[in-house]
């Protein structure tokens, strides 16, 4: 390929990785731990709230709840199995009318089960919304709410994505043979860096073309369905997700009627053998289109959401009604489309895909941030240098370098601190779950205007030190927990809760070494760089930051 068009092409590369790079890394930061999304809602689940009812005995359960409550009927779901996150066997929302779609912050929740007297007990409850608090942040790239505009922005983002991913492969197609895997360490610290971002970004580029194509379908996903709409189907798709109405108009249905939940159960796991169903969720229990949706996973097929799949089920005569969302038994146009969803979530394959997912998403916010820091560091060859004395960088390159390093580690922080949060503030607060974004946002906030005052050397150092110590308050925090019951907080001792303790530990290995390694750059690195602590005063007289060091 011609000298001009790789320089063009390079030119492409690092401008829409600059423009994209920092929001990205809180979408890929955010998203790595969404993979695990519920084992976060165990670590932070307040203890049940009510006894678990019986499975046996959810029939009575229900006639006694929609007796009580007849909205409940509009939809209500049935857990099948007893976790940390479950307040009650059964449990519905209420959403506002007025509030956006997205906004889950207006919905309130509803658990029920029965008392000594066998008659219903309805509470409004609390579960906590962290693990979606950090989906969100994942979805909107840090932005504050979960609207369409936010989602618009987002597609931006990710076809700059694609953008930096195309130009990125095609400047490295010249030396890809010869620099692949060469990862050259020694003391030019700036060529290793380089390496290492190249052999990253090649190897796991399936995985980020995969989540730019998927991010940009999800952000206009309305769009392209209204389109669809007015195209193929004639205005009448929405209707082929309806049951026929009934000729007649029908009396009300007595929800006592319905065959019992096991039988739903069994009834689904007949029709798709190697399916798992976890809950039930019933609609319109007592109208002429009443539903219940079995949802579950099958571990050998691709599910298309991230809590699974799900068979549509009579719920009085038993019979199956629609599979289109099942895993394992989609027709191929529906498989298509589940593709993405699976892809983008790791709804497929189980825990070892998770795994595999979560590394990669680490990897992916690494590149980001690596790739802002090279800028930075390339910028730092074409100072003069005459007279002897240390060049002054320029203003751009001391600002984006202050930037990267107070919104990156501002993320990790304000997510480590959210999360710890989650758990302290409960039980000293009206409701936990609306401290979450203050938390995050003032420690995020924070962050950033530490880095400009300080220079990203400095602060870099210390926020590497301040990730270190959030992510360790993780496990203190359910240790804590354990040892000063009086606390009113709680430590469940699941596989899953004590897993995010666990690798919170790592975590915060990694970034205590991340903090020393950047401790040492800035005392012994060369003089002249953005990322030398030698250099005295802050922003404006060209202070220092902490990144990779050229040699």
């Amino acid at each position: 390929m011609r000298t001009e068009f790789v320089r063009i092409y390079k030119a492409v590369h690092t401008w829409t990785g600059i423009i994209a790079g920092m929001a990205l890394f809180i979408a890929f930061y955010a998203g790595a731990l969404t993979v695990f999304k519920e084992p976060l809602a165990r670590w932070a689940a307040p203890p049940a709230a009510m006894p678990a009812v019986a499975l046996e005995d959810t029939p009575q359960l229900i006639a006694r709840v929609l007796a009580a409550d007849p909205m409940a009927a509009r939809d209500f779901t049935i857990h099948l199995t007893d976790t940390e996150q479950v307040p009650g066997r059964m449990g519905w929302q209420v959403r506002d009318p007025d509030a956006d779609e997205h906004d889950e912050t207006s919905v309130r929740h509803y658990a029920a089960t029965l008392d000594a007297d066998g008659q219903a007990r309805i509470e409004s409850v609390h579960p906590s919304q962290l693990a979606s608090f950090i989906d969100v942040l994942h979805r909107v790239v840090g932005l504050p709410v979960d609207s369409d505009p936010n989602r618009w922005v987002m597609g931006i983002i990710a076809v700059l994505y694609a953008l930096a991913l195309v130009s990125g492969v095609v400047v490295l197609l010249p030396s890809l043979v010869k620099d692949f895997f060469a990862l050259r360490v020694g003391r030019n610290l700036k060529r290793m860096w380089l390496d290492a971002h190249n052999v990253v970004g090649i190897v796991s580029l399936p995985f980020h073309l995969v989540m730019a194509l998927t991010a940009v379908v999800f952000a206009y996903h309305d769009g392209i369905y209204v389109v669809q709409d007015s195209v193929i189907h004639d205005g009448k798709w929405g209707t082929a997700f309806q049951r026929p109405p009934p000729s007649t108009a029908a009396p009300t249905r007595d929800p006592a009627a319905m065959l019992p939940p096991l039988e739903l159960v069994a009834r689904a796991k007949a029709f798709a053998p190697g399916f798992e169903p976890t809950l039930l969720q019933y609609q319109q229990v007592t109208g002429p289109r009443a539903v219940v949706r079995v949802w579950g996973k099958d571990a050998a097929a691709v599910s298309p959401r991230a809590r699974g799949g799900f068979a549509a089920l009579d719920p009085y005569s038993g019979k199956v009604i629609g599979n289109d969302f099942l895993p394992g038994r989609q027709s191929t146009p529906n498989l298509f489309i589940s593709s993405f969803f699976a892809l983008h979530m790791a709804a497929f394959g189980g825990t070892p895909v998770q795994w595999m997912y979560f590394v990669l998403g680490l990897a992916g916010a690494w590149l980001f941030y690596s790739g802002n820091l090279l800028w930075v560091e390339s910028r730092r060859r074409k100072q003069p240098r005459s007279g002897g004395g240390v060049p002054a960088q320029r203003r751009d390159v001391r600002l984006l370098a202050a930037a990267t390093v107070g919104v990156c580690l501002g993320c990790v922080c304000g997510i480590s601190v959210s999360i710890v949060g989650s758990k302290w503030a409960y039980g000293l607060v009206g409701d936990a779950d609306a401290w979450l974004r203050p938390l995050y946002y003032s420690c995020f906030f924070g962050c950033i205007a530490w880095a400009f005052m300080r220079g990203a050397a400095r602060a870099g150092v210390s926020l590497l030190w301040l990730a270190a110590a959030s992510t360790l308050a993780i496990p203190l925090t359910s240790c804590v927990a354990v040892l000063m019951p009086g606390l009113n907080m709680w430590a469940h001792t699941s596989p899953s809760s004590l897993g995010v303790d666990m690798t919170a530990c790592v975590g915060a290995l990694a970034f205590g070494w991340m903090a020393k390694a950047a401790a040492r750059r800035a005392r012994h690195g060369a003089p002249d760089s953005v990322w030398s602590g030698k250099q005295e005063g802050g922003l404006g007289e060209g202070a220092p930051g902490a990144g990779v060091q050229a040699k």
